[in-house]
């Protein structure tokens, strides 16, 4: 196989939406002076998603203390400190796009001595009080392994903790040198066993990893208690980040899905633009599979 992914085929072309509704969801975020993963990764599905109404919420600021190279998020080893305010700002822009199913992510907050659990749980709180209905998903970062900072959010009991590994273990120190591919499987048992939570993670092909690494990587995340799983493709966000070494077609994402099934996961999403929130409502109660074309 040749190094790199020579043109992007067309099955990545992504096609625009023009809806209403994300211009509207746009001037709701920027009037509250929220953060969306969406904006700050560069995400490929932002105009679907937010023309169809609906955002992963990105906490703690928009500037992370990582310096993982796949992804877009601004980077600093001293953040600005967290807004007071964003708890409640998130809470009533749920209210006011009426979703069923929230996300809330962050960034990693290595520089705060609690990682920013105690904001994720004041968030967590806010939308209860404000939205009762709406089901929650939480997509964590690792708290640098801190008990006490997991403990705080899994307390919280989100309808779905997520937590993604991103990558296999081979890709890890190219990847995500500042993480721990056993200690995202242990958050992940953590979730499962301790706290009884619906547990979901994701990755990320086209990497310079392998499909028996992929399989055996969907066979680690089963064995740790993971439920839901989704896979997608990496698409490089600038010149300065980790090259793609391939583009992974979709008859491999429809294998990758089927792997996925046949390791015991409930739920798959498995495709090209699949992201670990895409479509994340699909995930909150329901037992079916899918596959993103």
């Amino acid at each position: 196989m040749e190094r790199g992914p020579g043109k992007k085929p067309e099955w990545l072309k992504i096609r625009m939406a023009s809806e209403a509704s994300f211009a509207a969801t746009r001037q709701l975020l920027n009037q509250r002076g929220i953060h969306t993963v969406c904006r700050s990764a560069l995400c490929p599905n932002l105009q679907e998603c937010w023309s169809r109404g609906t955002a992963t919420f990105l906490l703690l600021g928009n500037v992370c203390t990582r310096s993982c190279r796949f992804c877009a998020v601004g980077k600093a080893a001293t953040p600005p400190p967290p807004d007071p305010l964003e708890p409640e700002n998130i809470a009533q822009a749920v209210e006011s796009m009426r979703l069923k199913h929230a996300v809330l992510t962050s960034v990693n907050r290595d520089d705060l001595d609690d990682g920013g659990a105690s904001i994720w749980v004041e968030t967590i709180g806010a939308l209860r009080r404000v939205t009762p209905s709406v089901t929650i998903e939480c997509l964590i970062p690792d708290f640098n392994g801190n008990e006490r900072s997991l403990d705080l959010v899994m307390s919280a009991a989100p309808d779905v903790l997520n937590h993604n590994i991103e990558t296999v273990p081979s890709r890890y120190p190219a990847v995500r040198p500042q993480a721990s591919y056993q200690a995202s499987l242990q958050l992940i048992r953590m979730a499962k066993s301790h706290y009884g939570l619906a547990t979901k993670s994701g990755l990320m092909v086209g990497m310079g990893e392998t499909a028996e690494e992929v399989r055996q990587s969907l066979s680690d995340l089963v064995a740790y208690g993971c439920d839901m799983v989704t896979i997608g493709q990496y698409l490089q966000p600038s010149a300065a980040h980790l090259p793609v070494e391939r583009y992974v077609t979709p008859e491999e994402f429809a294998a990758y899905r089927r792997d996925a099934e046949a390791a015991g996961f409930r739920h798959v999403q498995s495709g090209p633009f699949v992201r670990s929130s895409y479509h994340a409502e699909a995930f909150a109660g329901t037992t079916e599979t899918s596959t993103n074309p």
